[in-house]
């Protein structure tokens, strides 16, 4: 059996000379990072892992889109891949709680994503279940080799036992992105449940709780959103791929509303000839979805007269 390079050394050393080399061309692009548990959330992420271990075809994530946002992705490997009953796996961020904090916070400390998702199996069906809710909780369904529980328990010694962090993911758009797209999944928010209590959560609390630590946008680690989807076991790979890439994009576009204001073609952080020039040259119908458009203001699929008014009335 092949096992994978683990953090911190091959994955962190790759993501370090990924971040360098886009600084040495003048890149400065924030970061979304994904993580995935067992399959398929592992395999849909496969494309965005920087270890060439894993993802032979190379690294798609670099300005994924052309929408200004590298994306990494760091999951575990299983023997065999398809495996119905997984266990700890091996590899990027192992099914364990312990084996899960010490690799989440160096490797998401490295990066400093502006936006941290993650995924794991779900239920034995065709769903997207984006997750609400995470607590600190002080008891855990066991894992798979001891010390079964998180050390310490409960994990986040700054808030009670209990503490609830919701998802700061826009969940409702995830789910209705999911399902407008038909592709045979079905996409919902469960609003008032909770992760499981087992390593799901467990990791989907490090998410939010990452989010809370670097909420501030003066930090220069700020984290925008985070939160958790479980996904349905009997989703097949390929579909789950195009799933997670729609979540992705939905992901971008909230991020786009956060970070940019109206007119704000190329991103730049102000609206001036460069954003108007833009517009122009894009003027017409937009590029089929997934492309992005980023001249379409008011986001109905052509740059035209109204967009041009969004735009001179945020000049400056």
């Amino acid at each position: 059996m092949k096992h994978i390079k683990r953090w911190p050394s091959m994955a962190l050393f790759l993501a370090a000379s990924a971040i360098a080399t886009s600084a040495a061309f003048g890149a400065d692009r924030p970061v979304i990072t994904a993580v995935g548990y067992w399959p398929p959330s592992n395999e849909m992420l496969r494309r965005f892992s920087p270890n060439p271990d894993q993802n032979p075809e190379g690294w798609i994530g670099e300005n994924w889109e052309g929408r200004g946002y590298d994306v990494y992705a760091f999951f575990p490997e299983f023997d065999p891949p398809d495996c119905d009953f997984c266990g700890k796996g091996f590899g990027d961020f192992e099914v364990d709680y312990q084996d899960t904090s010490n690799d989440f916070w160096p490797i998401i400390g490295a990066l400093q994503p502006i936006a941290q998702l993650s995924f794991g199996r779900g239920a034995s069906n065709y769903s997207w279940e984006v997750e609400m809710n995470q607590y600190n909780r002080a008891s855990w369904y066991n894992d798979y080799q001891a010390p079964y529980q998180p050390t310490p328990c409960p994990p986040d010694e700054s808030v009670p036992p209990e503490w609830l962090r919701p998802s700061l993911l826009p969940v409702q758009e995830i789910a209705d992105a999911v399902n407008e797209a038909e592709i045979g999944v079905y996409s919902y928010v469960d609003w008032n449940g909770d992760c499981g209590a087992f390593l799901c959560e467990y990791l989907a609390y490090h998410d939010v709780w990452y989010q809370d630590l670097h909420s501030d946008p003066t930090d220069p680690a700020w984290c925008i959103t985070a939160g958790h989807i479980h996904v349905g076991k009997f989703i097949d790979w390929g579909t789950a791929q195009q799933a997670a890439e729609i979540t992705i994009r939905t992901v971008a576009d909230y991020l786009d509303s956060v970070l940019y204001g109206p007119g704000d073609v190329n991103h730049d952080g102000s609206v001036d000839t460069a954003d108007l020039l833009a517009l122009l040259a894009a003027w017409g119908d937009c590029p089929a979805p997934p492309e992005p458009c980023p001249a379409d203001f008011n986001d109905d699929q052509t740059v035209n007269t109204s967009d041009l008014l969004i735009l001179l009335a945020n000049w400056g």
